[in-house]
């Protein structure tokens, strides 16, 4: 007895639906499982908030200290790594920490406002940025030569000692 035969096109048809299917479903679990750690629910799966029991960042001896304080941030630079009237740029931390004047100490994104570039120095009181010669002042960060038309974003710092640290 032979078997009924099936058009070659509704095989073919079926098929690809089937594949379509399956990897429509695939895609579907792998961006499911992408989606669990992104930046609007801080990093926690499935978004629900977690408690707080110890601060991953503070070192191992902070929790039992008798004045109860956390440990602060970790340094950027120390004040005597900031000439005066000049800066110094971080460029892994793509911030740029300025002292215009003695004990005033600045600092502001390092990232060009014009093209994105990471700024190449600090001299003669400007933040310059080697690609197309913008360059910014070191007190507040605005422009001071194009082609840049935006200032430096400011960066929150403070002095604790001899540290500066991130506000």
């Amino acid at each position: 007895m032979a078997e009924p035969r099936v058009p070659a096109s509704s095989v073919l048809a079926s098929s690809r639906r089937t594949v379509l299917a399956c990897a429509g479903a695939a895609c579907a679990a792998v961006l499911a499982g992408c989606s669990r750690y992104n930046s609007n629910n801080g990093g926690v799966a499935g978004g629900q908030p977690q408690q707080a029991t110890s601060s991953p960042a503070a070192p191992a001896g902070s929790a039992g200290s008798s004045s109860g304080a956390a440990a602060g941030p970790a340094a950027l630079a120390s004040t005597s790594d900031i000439p005066v009237g000049g800066g110094k740029i971080l460029t892994d931390k793509k911030i740029v920490i300025t002292q215009p004047q003695s004990g005033a100490f600045h600092a502001f994104s390092a990232v060009c406002t014009h093209a994105g570039c990471t700024v190449g120095s600090v001299t003669g009181g400007t933040i310059n940025c080697p690609c197309h010669g913008s360059r910014f002042n070191i007190t507040n960060g605005s422009v001071v030569n194009g082609p840049a038309a935006s200032p430096l974003p400011a960066v929150n710092i403070k002095v604790q000692g001899s540290s500066i640290v991130q506000a």
